[in-house]
């Protein structure tokens, strides 16, 4: 197992590219199995989640192959239905295979990811939407088992509340359904508006990508996907948060500043002078952060995503500011670690009160979950002293050698095993 000690404070300056986005990445792959032969994405993180989904991928028949940041997966003799609760469990966003099999083969017996009860969470808004397209759904000893009366079909589905996952699920099921499928509420996030276009481009027919309401009609066969990676925008939040909670000057390269517009906004508040060009950010900070009030929503709002990360940056903040994540009620097991730093944040609920603090003081922490490990490395580097930051495999599944980045900018940062 692996931790990163961080010594501190220290600012962070420089320039830095901005790989593709985990959270694009993933649905592109589960795409693939729509077509047979070989799908190619380009500008792909070397990350955990994006290798785990390889492994889901070949058990079910694909050959995949990553090399230099493009990864290409043959699904000309795929004929797997069976998704294992042993690989399933590790990752949420599994479940993205389940609609891509049952329009391309029928049939799919996919586990619950992470163990979910078939009740009121957000994987239900999967098995409903599926269910609307004439599939029909079982559970069976923590298994989603499915199967088809020929093609789905076409229907008109409204999310209640809009979800990124089952939006994507839906809109790759319904590219080869029968007859035409209207979704409404359904997210827009650049991430879901990129597998729609990549979708487009292998001969789908979708209307109305980029806006709440979709519109897909059915076709028999599209070709292997050829697309490229976005940047990711919460890999370039992260970044930006650090440079506003350590102080410095940081340019961000290749990223697409109009997916950023409600973290510039955020932390043009917490005082951050920023720039921006055609695929260039640029953040400095030299003062300490003043206080903000933030409510967490869907996209073009504030993600959610970035939520751990900005409470970091309040916690030096001169002044009380509020957190409100509208998303997720429980999203905050970062909380008790960062005030093991020297934070002082209370909870009510789904909302935080951080008292801004003039110095953290490094101690060891536990990372319990990707954005989480985030906000915690980034404190790290701006307390005092040493920071211990253990079970950072959860970062290891979203950013790619974050300690080499992040060290490459000034901080003091190493991986040790232990």
């Amino acid at each position: 197992m692996d931790r990163f000690v961080i010594k501190g404070p220290t600012p962070l300056v420089g320039e830095i590219a901005i790989g593709g986005a985990k959270n694009a990445v993933l649905p592109l792959m589960a795409a693939a199995l729509l077509a047979r032969g070989e799908t190619i994405i380009e500008n792909v993180p070397d990350l955990v989640d994006v290798r785990f989904f390889m492994t889901i991928l070949e058990e079910l028949g694909a050959v995949c192959n990553f090399e230099n940041s493009r990864l290409t997966i043959d699904t000309t003799h795929q004929d797997g239905c069976n998704a294992p609760y042993d690989l399933v469990r590790k990752m949420r966003a599994s479940i993205y295979v389940l609609g891509p099999l049952l329009a391309y083969h029928g049939e799919a017996r996919v586990s619950l990811p992470g163990g979910c009860a078939w009740g009121p969470r957000p994987v239900n808004l999967h098995l409903d939407a599926m269910q609307a397209l004439g599939a029909e759904l079982d559970l069976d000893e923590g298994y989603i088992v499915g199967k088809t009366k020929g093609r789905l079909q076409g229907t008109r589905f409204r999310f209640e509340p809009v979800s990124v996952g089952a939006s994507a699920n839906i809109l790759m099921a319904a590219v080869l359904a029968e007859g035409v499928t209207e979704l409404e509420n359904c997210a827009v996030e650049p991430e879901v508006t990129g597998l729609a276009e990549a979708l487009v481009r292998s001969g789908a027919k979708i209307e109305g990508i980029g806006t709440n309401t979709m519109r897909i009609e059915g076709v028999n066969e599209i070709a292997p996907l050829k697309h490229r990676v976005m940047a990711d925008r919460i890999e370039a939040g992260t970044f930006m948060a650090g440079v506003a909670m350590t102080g410095g000057r940081v340019t961000m390269s290749r990223v697409n500043p109009s997916h950023l517009r409600s973290v510039v906004s955020v932390l043009l508040d917490l005082g951050c002078e920023i720039i921006e060009d055609e695929d260039l950010i640029t953040v400095e900070m030299d003062r300490r952060p003043k206080r903000i009030e933030v409510v967490t929503r869907p996209y073009p709002g504030f993600p959610t995503d970035m939520q751990a990360q900005i409470m970091a940056v309040c916690a030096l903040a001169d002044g009380t500011s509020f957190m409100t994540d509208s998303i997720y009620n429980d999203r905050f097991t970062h909380v008790s670690e960062l005030n093991r730093l020297g934070a002082d944040i209370r909870l009510d609920g789904n909302k935080a009160t951080i008292f801004g603090s003039e110095k953290l003081q490094g101690a060891p922490v536990m990372a319990t979950d990707l954005r989480a490990s985030a906000a915690l490395v980034l404190a790290g580097a701006a307390a005092e002293g040493t920071t211990e930051v253990n079970r950072v495999y959860h970062i290891d599944r979203g950013y790619e050698k974050i300690e080499v980045r992040l060290a490459a900018l000034g901080a003091n940062i190493k991986r040790e095993s232990y």
